[in-house]
């Protein structure tokens, strides 16, 4: 479990790349601070496991379904990423609760100047909107923010500058995907309400049921 307050901007040593999967080697300081092999360590937004380690590296392997939902299929040597260590008990929740299990992927459709801010307007597709709702949390590229606007083609968030300075999210262009994390409370709502209306439309087989519909 993260927070989606980055840690640290860390950057891609080497990674190879299967036909599906891959395995990528990011360089490193902070958050490699008391890490142990099998941690878990947020990239851009993924949780992913530490499976090698040095004092300046990590390395993680990522499998074919991270690959398809995420955007570190899209990654190369040298490109910077967001980390983030996994939450301890006993820290502090600035961000939100965010698991690092990507929902999908949207693409930046605009930059936007306010004053000291910027806006970003994110295009996502509309299986993933239906979770975004305004004021509500959402996670780019593992990044905690809240959602400023909503409508049925795209998102918006304000960056303020010193999240301009510790993440990537102004360096990328338009048209570069970010990874989406929606607020996982309104994914389990939605669970539990198809459930219960699922339930609500199953009829008992009875005696007059089976009259009813010419069984009998």
């Amino acid at each position: 479990m993260f927070t989606g307050l980055v840690e640290e901007l860390g950057s891609i040593k080497a990674i190879t790349k299967s036909a599906k999967s891959a395995k990528i080697t990011i360089k490193a300081t902070k958050v490699l601070e008391g890490v142990k092999l099998g941690d878990s360590i947020s990239t851009n937004g993924v949780c992913l496991t530490v499976t090698d380690f040095s004092t300046n590296y990590f390395t993680v392997d990522v499998m074919a379904e991270t690959m398809r939902r995420s955007n570190l299929k899209n990654l190369s040597s040298g490109d910077e990423i967001n980390l983030e260590r996994a939450l301890r008990l006993g820290d502090r929740l600035g961000g939100h609760m965010v698991s690092g299990h990507i929902d999908g992927v949207g693409s930046i459709s605009k930059y936007e100047n306010e004053d000291n801010s910027v806006w970003i307007t994110i295009k996502t597709p509309p299986e993933l909107l239906k979770y975004i709702i305004e004021k509500g949390s959402i996670a780019i590229d593992g990044v905690s923010l809240t959602v400023a606007y909503v409508d049925d083609i795209c998102f918006k968030v304000s960056i303020i500058p010193h999240t301009k300075d510790v993440t990537t999210l102004l360096t990328k262009k338009i048209g570069d995907e970010v990874n989406l994390e929606c607020d996982m409370v309104g994914k389990y709502i939605e669970k539990l309400v198809s459930v219960k209306e699922e339930k609500n439309t199953k009829k008992d087989i009875d005696l007059k049921f089976l009259s009813e519909n010419g069984f009998m």
